[in-house]
């Protein structure tokens, strides 16, 4: 598995291929239909199969006054797009030069000449080029002007039919704290990547010591407790999930605190993934210390029958990435 990074040379490994194209935030089922449908057109020809996306997200750039709530920053999202298969993951740099680039000479450098593309998919609604003038129409007339196979892969929906597909949604089902309803959007649980920071070691005088998370700015969840997987390589433990501002004492930030159910000693410094199972209870303030520690020890109690059934019948198992997931594969 391969990662470029901004005009990094295309190994001739790479050339060739056929190249899946879009923003990819949350890489979601939808996304994943997209992206099964350009692995199999690389297997039908025998050709690498790339995902071609950029980073910083468009959004970023042309607003960086309003943060987005990304669903997988960078490196998630990087590790989610191997899992779907890709032999390599092209991260293209979305700065100013490539805003300003035209549609058509985009694809003449970028798919073309850096990497050899024989194949292109792309989304029935993916923009790209200067002032978003670049549709799949251009691409396909392209395609056959430059010599290189298109396809467009058009809304997919939920099980429904009715429902597509869509981050801004999945953006909103996490804000409200409905994870498991997002799971069977994504197709896996949502997951926050990140390192273990110290914190003010305030649950450690309460019996409840946490690991405690930095969140991506712009990361945005309903707050509250949750059920929660935290994975550190091979290694899983179960965990109580805390996102607010700590209002029994006084807070203004936002934290994101794990309690883990089965573990002693620090992890600071290490990187954890923190699956989101389901929400138990939202966040509120407590009279004093002792009363949070009784709702706390409740809290956990219920967490702890919570991960029980669904480690007995997980149901994004059914799912490709969930199934990785589970496995601890991905």
């Amino acid at each position: 598995m391969v990662t470029l990074h901004g005009n990094t040379p295309v190994p001739v490994s790479c050339r060739g291929a056929v190249v899946a194209i879009g923003n990819y935030d949350g890489v979601h089922r939808g996304h994943q239909a997209l992206l099964a449908t350009a692995r199999e057109e690389a297997q039908r020809c025998g050709a690498p199969f790339g995902v071609l996306t950029f980073e910083p997200h468009p959004r970023t750039f042309f607003r960086p006054e309003q943060p987005v709530f990304r669903i997988t920053p960078a490196e998630l999202k990087t590790k989610l797009l191997h899992g779907c298969g890709a032999d390599f993951v092209s991260i293209l740099s979305f700065d100013r030069t490539l805003a300003s680039q035209e549609a058509e000479a985009f694809v003449r450098d970028v798919l073309v000449r850096r990497h050899g593309a024989v194949h292109v998919v792309t989304g029935y609604d993916f923009h790209f080029g200067k002032g978003r003038k670049g549709s799949p129409d251009l691409m396909r007339r392209l395609g056959e002007e430059l010599g290189f196979g298109v396809t467009v892969v058009e809304q997919v929906t939920d099980d429904s039919g009715v429902a597509p597909f869509a981050s801004s949604a999945i953006r909103h089902e996490l804000r409200h704290g409905d994870v498991a309803v997002a799971a069977e959007q994504l197709g896996y649980r949502w997951t926050v990547l990140a390192k273990v920071v110290p914190g003010d070691q305030r649950g450690r005088s309460l019996g409840f010591p946490t690991i405690n998370i930095k969140l991506e700015e712009g990361c945005e969840p309903g707050e509250g407790i949750y059920a929660v997987r935290v994975r550190r390589g091979q290694t899983v433990w179960r965990g109580a999930g805390y996102i607010g501002k700590r209002p029994t004492f006084g807070k203004n930030d936002v934290a994101l605190e794990v309690y883990l159910l089965d573990f002693s000693g620090d992890l600071y410094g290490e990187q954890v993934a923190i699956e989101f199972i389901d929400y138990i209870r939202p966040d509120r303030a407590f009279s004093d210390a002792a009363s949070l520690t009784a709702q706390m020890e409740r809290d956990v109690a219920e967490i702890d029958a919570v991960l029980a059934r669904i480690e007995a019948n997980d149901s994004v198992a059914r799912f490709p990435l969930g199934r990785l997931q589970v496995e601890g594969r991905l």
